[in-house]
C-alpha cells in the first residue's frame, strides 16, 4: 500500500487549484497543535514523531496510486505528484515532551504543494499515538514504579496495535504483548498463556486438570513463567502453581474478579507457601483509575488493554493541521473557537530552579522571550528534518527518557487523574501583524 493514498483526497483537491494558478510553490509553514487538551486531562505526551518522519521518505505516488488518482486529477497534478519527494524542513518538539494547549508540536515548511498533501498523515499518527502515550503516562504514574504490560492487540485495528504498543512503551510501559512491535520498534515482547491453554487440559470425562496444563507450560518455558490461577478456583489454582512449579515460580497472573482482595489473598497463600519471590500480575480492564485503587495492594505487575487503545481510555488528542505562514507573512484562523496563532513560531518551557516547570512560552521563531530571574529556560522546539532528510536523535530510548523527565518536572498537581486545568499556562507571544 502506497503511504501517499493515506490521504484525503481534499488535500489534493486543492493542490490541483493551486498548481492551476501557480500558488502551490509559495513557501509556507504548517504547524501541529491541540487547541484544547481532552477532557480531565492535564497534559499530553507527543508521539508519533519518529514515525511520522520515517512515513515522509515512504510518501510517494507510484503509477498505482496515480493510475487511481487519473480520474479527478488533471495531467499537471498527477506529473507533480510522480515527482513527488518532501523536500522541506520540519521543526518539533522532541518525542516524549509534554505538550499543553497551543504547544506548537511540530512545524513543516515547503511549498504549499509539498506541505498540504501530508496533513492526513501527520494528523493520523500524532492524534493516534498521543493518545495512547497520554494515557500510557497516567497509568505510569498510578502505577508509582510498579511494570506495566501493554495487552491491547486484541482490542484495535492489527496496524494500531503495533503503534500503539509502541507508544505505550515510549511512555513509560516496560514490555507489550505485540511480537510485531517488538520486530519493528524493539519494544520488548512477554506472554504465557490463556484460559484456553488450561482448559484444554480438561480430561475426557470432562474433569478438570489444571495441574497438568501447569506442568505442561512450565516444562516449556521453565519455572520463571507466570502461570494464570483463575480459571477454576483461584485458592487451588495457586496451590497447584506452586505444587507443579516450586517457590521459585516466576509469577501468577490474576485475570478477573475483585483484584485487590485477591492480591491480597494470593499474596498470603504464595508467602505461606514458601514463594516469597513468586510476582502477582493482574489484568482485566484495568485503566489508570483502577491501577491507583490498586497501589496499596501487594500487585508487582499491571496488565493494561482495552482501557489504553480504545477511545475510551485514550481520547483523541484532538490535534489540527493549520497553514500559519505564506512567504514570510503570518496568517491565522479567526473562526470562533478554532482560532489559530499566526507565523512561524518555537517554544521554551520555564522552570525554577527546583526543575519544577512554571509555564510554557510560545514565540516568534528566533526571538525567544526576555528571561526571568530566577526561572531556568529550555527551548523544545529542535530541528527534525533538513531537507527532506532526517537529522537529530530519534530514538525511542531518548523519547523514553523525555517522558520520565517531563512527568518528574509537573507541579505536584498536574499528576493528579482527578479533573483540573493544565498542569501549566501556555502564553503566546506569537501574534500575525
Amino acid at each position: 500500500m502506497s503511504l501517499a493514498l493515506l490521504t484525503d483526497k481534499y488535500e489534493l483537491t486543492m493542490l490541483a487549484a493551486a498548481l492551476r494558478d501557480g500558488t502551490a510553490h509559495r513557501r509556507t509553514t504548517f504547524e501541529i497543535f491541540a487547541r484544547r487538551l481532552p477532557d480531565g486531562r492535564r497534559y499530553g505526551v507527543v508521539a508519533g514523531t519518529a514515525r511520522f518522519v520515517d512515513a515522509l521518505a515512504q510518501f510517494t505516488f507510484d503509477d498505482e496510486a496515480l493510475s487511481l488518482l487519473s480520474d479527478f486529477c488533471d495531467r499537471e497534478t498527477l506529473a507533480y505528484l510522480a515527482d513527488y519527494r518532501f523536500s522541506g524542513d520540519v521543526d518539533g518538539y522532541g518525542e516524549g515532551e509534554l505538550y499543553f494547549p497551543g504547544s506548537p508540536v511540530l512545524s513543516v515548511h515547503g511549498t504549499f504543494g509539498e506541505c498540504v498533501v501530508l496533513e492526513t498523515l501527520a494528523l493520523s499518527i500524532f492524534n493516534h499515538d498521543s493518545a495512547i502515550a497520554s494515557a500510557a503516562a497516567r497509568m505510569v504514574s498510578a502505577a508509582e514504579g510498579r511494570a506495566l504490560i501493554e495487552m491491547g492487540s486484541r482490542r484495535t485495528h492489527e496496524q494500531a496495535a503495533v503503534a500503539a504498543a509502541r507508544a505505550a512503551y515510549l511512555a513509560g510501559f516496560t514490555a507489550s504483548s505485540n511480537l510485531e512491535a517488538q520486530r519493528v520498534h524493539g519494544v520488548p515482547a512477554v506472554g504465557t498463556s490463556a484460559h484456553a491453554f488450561t482448559l484444554l487440559y480438561t480430561a475426557p470425562e470432562g474433569r478438570p486438570n489444571e495441574k497438568a496444563a501447569f506442568k505442561a507450560q512450565v516444562e516449556a518455558l521453565g519455572a520463571d513463567t507466570t502461570l494464570l490461577v483463575d480459571t477454576y478456583d483461584i485458592t487451588a489454582g495457586v496451590a497447584n502453581a506452586v505444587e507443579v512449579a516450586g517457590p521459585e515460580l516466576g509469577a501468577v497472573r490474576i485475570d478477573s474478579g475483585d483484584l485487590g482482595v485477591l492480591a491480597r489473598q494470593v499474596r498470603d497463600q504464595l508467602d505461606r507457601l514458601g514463594a516469597h519471590r513468586t510476582r502477582i500480575v493482574v489484568s482485566g480492564d484495568l485503566d489508570e483509575f483502577g491501577i491507583a485503587a490498586l497501589r496499596a495492594e501487594p500487585v508487582d505487575i499491571f496488565g493494561v488493554g482495552t482501557s489504553l487503545v480504545t477511545g475510551s481510555g485514550a481520547p483523541t488528542a484532538g490535534m489540527v493541521y493549520k497553514l500559519v505562514e505564506v512567504d514570510g507573512m503570518p496568517v491565522e484562523k479567526r473562526s470562533s473557537h478554532k482560532e489559530s496563532h499566526g507565523g512561524r513560531k518555537q517554544a521554551t518551557r520555564l522552570a525554577k530552579t527546583t526543575g519544577t516547570v512554571v509555564e510554557e512560552v510560545v514565540h516568534r521563531y528566533g526571538e525567544p522571550p526576555a528571561g526571568q530571574r530566577g526561572l531556568a529556560e529550555r527551548p523544545l522546539t529542535e530541528p527534525l528534518v533538513r531537507g527532506g532528510e532526517p537529522v537529530g536523535d530519534l530514538s525511542l530510548e531518548t523519547a523514553r527518557e523525555r517522558v520520565r523527565a517531563g512527568l518528574k518536572s509537573l507541579p505536584w498537581h498536574g499528576l493528579a487523574l482527578s479533573r483540573g486545568e493544565p498542569a501549566i499556562p501556555t502564553r503566546m507571544v506569537a501574534r500575525a501583524t
